[in-house]
């Protein structure tokens, strides 16, 4: 029972870990290439609702992610729009597109479904299946040590998955290829990058590119592997979150990523703890433990924004000299 209960609560992190992460990697790209982005809650609840009601028109999961890339990409590209072409505020920009991004899929939901700004619930052929399910249960087979390994790393569904191999894919982007050194110049040097004769309009616009496509995908996993329906700011702060994980993983993918899966198992034992008596000290409230991911996000940000060195021209725009 103890490697079950184990097993289960490991794979539980992951499973509620991935938006997390692939909204840090967001968070990452454009970050590292100088834009602030503190639209990552909208553009993931934008990129949800799109998903959702696509989905639940058209029964199809291929156009439920291509209505949530578009979505996502065309709300990046916004961001660019105000931030880069036209040097507005990088963090007033963020909060505007979060802010309508909560306010619009309840209005456009009430408007299309007449659910309360919910969305009709998905059929399965649209939501996402697991993988390896029939080696997870085989596994579970083998003493002690087959239920957690089997239970923890097989039996998820392909996002899962497609997460955890993007923290390798994008580090190897940044660190190993020649445009990850040219978006991370251009998050440290704008000056160089353009003496260079590179557009660093251009590489921020790729990064927000980038972005883009990663909070589509976190916002389309909330709807089409967790819950089957779109509900009003159903994202709770997880892009908030992301933010915070990626800054106390110092703008670095892996570092990104073990304070994702932190985050990810205390959301997993809050719910797991829900009911659960200690000796001497009761029932624990069920609102203390809903409450740690969030404690721990502000006591990350209180505690360690100021130790992490963020990329030099971060949230500067750039304007070139003529």
């Amino acid at each position: 029972m103890d490697e079950v209960f184990i097993g289960t609560l490991l794979a539980s992190t992951l499973r509620v870990s991935v938006p997390l992460i692939l909204c840090a990697l967001a968070a990452t790209i454009s970050e590292r290439a100088g834009v602030i982005d503190l639209g990552l809650e909208g553009k993931m609840l934008m990129a949800a609702f799109a998903a959702a009601s696509a989905g639940a028109v058209s029964g199809s999961l291929v156009l439920a992610l291509v209505a949530a890339m578009a979505v996502g990409i065309a709300l990046s590209m916004l961001h660019g729009y105000a931030c880069v072409s036209h040097t507005g505020d990088q963090v007033v920009a963020g909060m505007a597109i979060t802010m309508t991004a909560a306010g619009l899929t309840i209005v456009l939901g009430i408007a299309w479904f007449q659910q309360g700004g919910q969305t009709p619930p998905l059929s399965d052929a649209v939501r996402l299946s697991n993988w390896f399910g029939g080696a997870s249960a085989a596994l579970a087979m083998v003493p002690v040590i087959g239920p957690i390994v089997g239970l923890t790393l097989l039996g998820h569904n392909g996002m899962v998955y497609l997460a955890l191999a993007l923290v390798p894919g994008v580090w190897w982007l940044l660190y190993r290829t020649r445009l990850g050194l040219r978006l991370r110049a251009t998050g440290e040097n704008p000056a160089m990058v353009d003496a260079a004769g590179l557009s660093v309009s251009g590489l921020r616009y790729l990064a927000l590119g980038f972005n883009g496509v990663l909070c589509s995908l976190a916002g389309a996993y909330l709807v089409l592997a967790q819950n089957p329906q779109f509900v009003p700011n159903m994202t709770a702060g997880r892009g908030y979150m992301a933010l915070a994980a990626m800054i106390f993983g110092k703008w670095h993918p892996v570092g990104a990523l073990w304070a994702c899966l932190l985050f990810g198992f205390l959301d997993a034992a809050a719910i797991r703890l829900q009911g659960v008596e200690l000796p001497g000290l009761g029932a624990v409230p069920v609102q203390a433990i809903q409450a740690l991911p969030y404690v721990l996000t502000v006591v990350l940000l209180a505690g360690f924004i100021g130790r992490s060195r963020a990329p030099a021209a971060l949230g500067t725009p750039y304007v070139k000299e003529r």
